[in-house]
């Protein structure tokens, strides 16, 4: 009986070490969960790192792409994530207002001059700072990925502020993009990036703002008779991971992965650079929308009447992170 039990124990024994074995050997499992396709500068970043991943950590790192919002959209994707559901994406940077304020810096109107600005900011102490403001809510911004300065559409010519005025904006959720239209008399009003096309094509809105790549991949140009080339605002995305998750990982891990990362976003945000220039071009070409060109006098108009907005949110954003902004301009 003593013989049959210690049989029993061992065979116990054997198989707890077996299995934590296998689970050892299992691969780690990273599931990236964006929202737009793959042939964005997004869709191709994600697939970059998957493949530099597939590369150096073949066995130990498996990282599954969700494209078009396949597991989330990006209003959901946040909770998801710190539930342990999804372990990498990349919403735009005005989604995260419910763990920090202050990210709504990239929501100013007229802060950076053009993406040189922008990337020369996020690199400086000050943006990688803001990559950190929400870990006590169990979120790490791992590095920021370009779409590119915001022009603005609409169905009549847009050349100063007052022929804003009484038309309908989509914006983004954004309190900062609604201040920002607010500040020219216009009308913003906050819908899906799903809905803009139609809301458009059927006149329900008067405009929108977004990137030439935005404007050219969902056909805004072709129910738009006229794009204002203003740069008024950059339109980037925040890579982001969890705390839990993150730091959970082996040291070496973590440093093979966030290396492969930022190879993967310094490719996605050359590729978004080259396809601002191109669909413009495209946009330009196509004859369905004039490309309005603001003079220097103009332009300045659009920025006497929209600064204010940046005081208004001083108190919430930092005014050392905006005058670290403007200094890299």
């Amino acid at each position: 009986m003593k013989r049959k039990l210690l049989l029993v124990a061992l065979f116990a024994a054997f198989a707890m070490v077996l299995s934590s074995t296998v689970a050892m050997a299992a691969p780690i499992l990273i599931k990236f969960s964006h929202v737009v396709a793959e042939n964005t500068p997004k869709g191709k970043m994600a697939n970059k790192f998957k493949e530099l991943v597939d590369q150096r950590l073949a066995g130990k790192v498996e990282v599954e792409v969700y494209p078009n919002s396949q597991l989330f959209g990006d209003n959901k994707v946040l909770e998801a994530m710190l539930l342990g559901d999804v372990q990498l994406a990349a919403p735009s940077l005005s989604k995260f207002k419910k763990y920090t304020k202050k990210l709504q810096i990239y929501d100013l109107p007229f802060l950076f001059k053009d993406m040189k600005a922008v990337e020369c900011f996020q690199q400086g102490p000050k943006g990688q700072e803001l990559l950190m403001s929400m870990k006590n809510k169990g979120l790490i911004g791992l590095g920021y990925l370009h779409n590119g300065l915001k022009q603005l559409s609409a169905n009549s010519p847009l050349r100063v502020p007052a022929d804003a005025k009484g038309k309908k904006f989509r914006i983004m959720s954004s309190d900062v993009l609604a201040a920002q239209f607010e500040a020219v008399d216009a009308m913003p009003l906050k819908k899906p990036f799903s809905e803009v096309f139609t809301l458009l094509q059927t006149k329900a809105i008067d405009g929108q703002e977004n990137t030439w790549s935005n404007i050219y991949s969902k056909k805004f140009y072709e129910v738009q008779p006229y794009i204002t080339e203003s740069n008024h605002g950059v339109l980037d995305y925040l890579v982001v991971t969890s705390v839990e998750f993150w730091m959970g990982l082996p040291d070496d891990i973590r440093t093979e992965l966030k290396k492969a990362l930022d190879e993967a976003i310094a490719y996605g945000n050359q590729v978004a650079a080259e396809k601002a220039v191109a669909d413009k071009k495209k946009i330009a070409d196509s004859g369905r929308s004039e490309i309005l060109t603001l003079t220097d006098a103009q332009r300045q108009q659009w920025v006497d009447v929209m600064k204010p907005v940046w005081k208004k949110f001083e108190g919430e954003i930092g005014k050392d992170f905006i005058d670290a902004a403007v200094s890299c301009n």
